[in-house]
């Protein structure tokens, strides 16, 4: 039997499912606030861009629910090449939940079952250096900071910007609470 590459998974608040088309409203609406704008940013027609997101066959593009409804998107990729084998992740959430552990949740579920379902043995992830927020999130699940990639994003003003490569080892303890 084979494993089902894009199940629900459930958190201790988040329910993380495939997103679809029908996501893609909700999912402009939180990608326009200022808050996550300012790290995801985003073209002239920004919902032809998210669009185009769930239909990348190398990403994993998942909805983050809490309380019925959606709250951000969660999405991960592989490197397949055996001897760089791993996943990677990105996340942004509404604001409107900012401060409440949904984010570290989503974060959380999605790394155990990337560890636990699909084997893999490490898991990274990129934020910009200065988004202090995600990082402590990060942190929380048990990332850890590898070093500050320099000049390497281009802001929205046109001057590049730090990003901090996070890692986490299958060995090294997912942080919080189990949930199945």
């Amino acid at each position: 039997m084979s494993l089902d590459p894009h199940p629900t998974l459930y958190g201790a608040a988040v329910a993380l499912r495939p997103a679809t088309a029908a996501d893609v409203p909700a999912l402009v609406t939180i990608r326009s606030t200022p808050e996550v704008y300012r790290w995801w940013r985003g073209g002239a027609d920004l919902a032809a861009e998210v669009a185009d997101d769930l239909n990348d066959p190398d990403t994993a593009v998942l909805a983050i629910v809490c309380d019925g409804r959606v709250v951000g998107q969660i999405q991960w990729a592989a490197e397949e090449d055996p001897d760089y084998r791993h996943a990677s992740i990105d996340v942004y959430l509404d604001p409107a939940v900012h401060g409440r552990g949904i984010g570290t949740d989503a974060v959380r579920t999605l790394a155990r079952h990337l560890i636990a379902d699909h084997g893999h043995h490490r898991l990274t992830i990129d934020p910009a250096a200065a988004n202090a927020a995600a990082i402590r999130c990060y942190e929380k699940v048990g990332f850890r900071r590898v070093g500050v990639m320099r000049n390497y994003e281009r802001g929205p003003d046109g001057t590049w910007h730090d990003g901090l490569l996070m890692d986490l080892l299958a060995e090294e303890p997912v942080e919080g609470p189990a949930v199945s």
